[in-house]
């Protein structure tokens, strides 16, 4: 199937809305600008250990992606890359787009060489800089492209280890930004999300005591790819925790904080409480919850974490978390259902904390419509479309129907300008 002749559809952002959007117009005949700041496409999914309805790793689902990638001729990935500036015009729009250094070309077969001789260390951004890799690796295990990228910024004075290393002449440490002009005739903002940050949760531990994590963090360490390849560890010793506390609504339906659900919270802490239960099944499990949200079919999933033994769900909002004796975690709980103040204990705490939206930030050159929340609105008369949870906090699956839907609306709105 063809389209008439049209300008591509720019998408900013390779999440699994984006890449979803991209592969569904593409697949209908249309072109497609696919822009990615990191340099893998994958966004926060792939950082996932498992992800629902399946439970199964989320690496399997992007390889069907990309290998459809591969196969279509249509689309254009830009990695390492954002939208700098952009300008209305009555087909659409121009923009400019900025692609870092590439100091790693696509001469890279991933070999290791280059890594094995690195004298350099980096926090490892994929992990939540929770470990620390060589400054000159992939960004994760099966990232896509499959090519190597380098911290510049991190070398040695007058380093060039990684480029006697390499025999396929794929690394350039003079490499220089490019930029480039582009019209088009539709834009979609899949940017995706940032987890709301810790150390904006004090009053909870976060970012002032080790062994308060977020569920993004322990998402992670539950990988085997992960800082403690797969170990379910206290980040203060090193020693598997005894007792595992959940916080939901960690900063979310907070006036103080963002003020709305993020939808998928309490199944992610479900989700993690299995890890917790399969890895440590003496470990004891508490889950404090407002309310208990699972929509739709994933409702069995609270149904598990009921049934497991040794899992406590607790109507009961914390308040505060602090350092006590020995190292031990000392919460202060309010009992909704009977009122009172209770105190607990822990040794590990994982905070459920929210998703904050990215449009303000990469829609900004567009002009990009915001709700109150500061996720995006489509504005149809401008040709620019959200897509994933750049328009709302949902899961994988409404995702990528809505991104489905949405690589329609920018067809339409892209033939349109033709």
């Amino acid at each position: 199937m063809t389209t008439p002749a049209s300008r591509p559809i720019l998408t900013i952002g390779a999440g699994i809305a984006g890449v979803t959007t991209a592969l569904e117009a593409a697949e209908a005949g249309h072109d497609v600008i696919l822009v990615e700041r990191e340099p893998a496409i994958g966004g926060r999914v792939v950082r996932n250990h498992q992800y629902f309805p399946k439970l199964c790793p989320p690496l399997c689902g992007m390889e069907i992606n990309t290998g459809r990638l591969d196969r279509n001729e249509r689309i254009r990935l830009l990695t390492s890359s954002e939208v700098t500036s952009a300008e209305r015009i009555d087909e659409g729009w121009t923009v400019e787009i900025r692609q870092a250094p590439e100091h790693v070309n696509g001469r890279c077969t991933a070999c290791g060489d280059c890594t094995k001789v690195c004298p350099a260390t980096t926090p490892d951004r994929f992990n939540y800089a929770m470990s620390e890799g060589p400054a000159i690796r992939p960004l994760h295990t099966e990232a896509y492209p499959a090519r190597y990228t380098l911290d510049r910024a991190a070398c040695p004075a007058d380093c060039r280890a990684c480029v006697d290393a390499c025999k396929y002449d794929a690394i350039d440490l003079e490499a220089q930004p490019t930029d480039q002009t582009i019209d088009v005739g539709a834009v979609v903002l899949a940017t995706g999300w940032d987890p709301y940050p810790l150390e904006k949760l004090s009053e909870l531990g976060g970012g002032e005591l080790a062994d308060v994590i977020a569920n993004v963090h322990l998402e992670r360490m539950v990988a085997t790819s992960g800082p403690s390849e797969g170990k379910i560890l206290r980040p203060s010793n090193g020693e598997p925790p005894k007792r595992v506390a959940f916080v939901q609504c960690a900063g979310s339906r907070d006036t103080n904080h963002l003020p709305y659900c993020s939808a998928v919270c309490c199944l992610a802490s479900y989700k993690q409480a299995t890890y917790v239960r399969d890895q440590l099944p003496d470990a004891e499990v508490a889950i404090y919850y407002i309310d208990r949200r699972a929509p739709g079919r994933n409702e069995e999933m609270l149904k598990q974490a009921e049934e497991l033994e040794s899992v406590d769900l607790v109507k009961g909002k914390v308040g505060r978390i602090e350092a006590g004796d020995g190292g031990v975690l000392k919460l202060r709980v309010e009992d909704i259902d009977s009122g009172r103040l209770l105190e607990a204990e822990a040794d590990l705490v994982v905070l459920a904390t929210g998703m904050v939206p990215r449009v303000d930030q990469d829609g900004a050159p567009f002009g990009a419509q915001l709700d109150d929340y500061g996720f995006g609105l489509d504005d149809k008369d401008a040709k620019v479309f959200v897509a994933g949870v750049s328009r709302r906090p949902e899961d994988v699956a409404a995702s990528v129907r809505n991104a489905t839907g949405t690589a329609a609306k920018a067809i339409v709105a892209a033939l349109r300008s033709a």
